[in-house]
């Protein structure tokens, strides 16, 4: 009996749960395992953390913006060419080992980094968005300042923040947070359509995790 309970012990600490404002962690060994393959790497890494560690001390308006022009200077490749398939949602860790993300791998590491400098998770919503000048769609991320105003828009194709209702290219098509999934009203509220959404929901089980 006692063997048992020993090994069961062990299998919880064998998987680190953490708190989503505490993410992204990386351990000093999984650092030292990513910079005997890959220095870059763990140089993105720190780099990442002294950036978050700066912003901390910022104003929320600057830390917005700040966060959003370091985010946007990782460069972009499509899923098909990291993971060899389409759509794959990246963890921030993911993100910042590899170097390379597509859109929605931008907002998922700009949400997650908000959550980390004390942003309320009800105001973050990832936001599928229709193009309306090239038809395609793009995820970006929407930050209400305040609920029921037009979100502010952070894109991983713009350097400038802007609201919603300021981007004439883009026509919102989906609100996804830990709530549920919404739709915006003409007047501008949000009216929820379902409870989850799969691609978050797998994404949040690996980032409490820690992965």
């Amino acid at each position: 009996m006692r063997s048992k309970i020993v090994l069961i012990v062990l299998m919880l600490f064998k998987t680190v749960v953490i708190n989503a404002d505490e993410y992204p962690a990386f351990s000093t060994n999984e650092l030292n395992t990513i910079c005997c393959s890959n220095p870059i790497s763990k140089n993105r890494i720190l780099d990442y953390q002294q950036t978050m560690q700066k912003l901390a001390i910022l104003p929320k308006s600057k830390q917005l913006t700040q966060l959003n022009l370091y985010l946007n200077s990782l460069l972009p490749q499509y899923d098909a060419v990291t993971k060899h398939k389409e759509d794959y949602w990246a963890t921030p860790k993911e993100f910042l080992t590899i170097g390379y993300g597509d859109c929605e791998d931008y907002v998922i590491i700009k949400y997650y980094s908000l959550l980390h400098l004390g942003y309320d998770k009800r105001h973050l919503y990832l936001t599928i968005v229709k193009e309306k000048f090239h038809g395609g769609y793009h995820m970006v991320l929407s930050y209400f300042k305040q609920l029921g105003s037009s979100p502010l828009i952070l894109d991983n194709l713009s350097f400038k923040i802007l609201p919603l209702k300021q981007r004439s290219d883009l026509q919102a098509e989906l609100f996804i947070n830990t709530a549920g999934v919404y739709k915006m009203e003409r007047n501008g509220s949000l009216i929820k359509i379902a409870d989850k959404y799969k691609e978050f929901e797998d994404l949040q089980k690996r980032v409490l995790k820690n992965l």
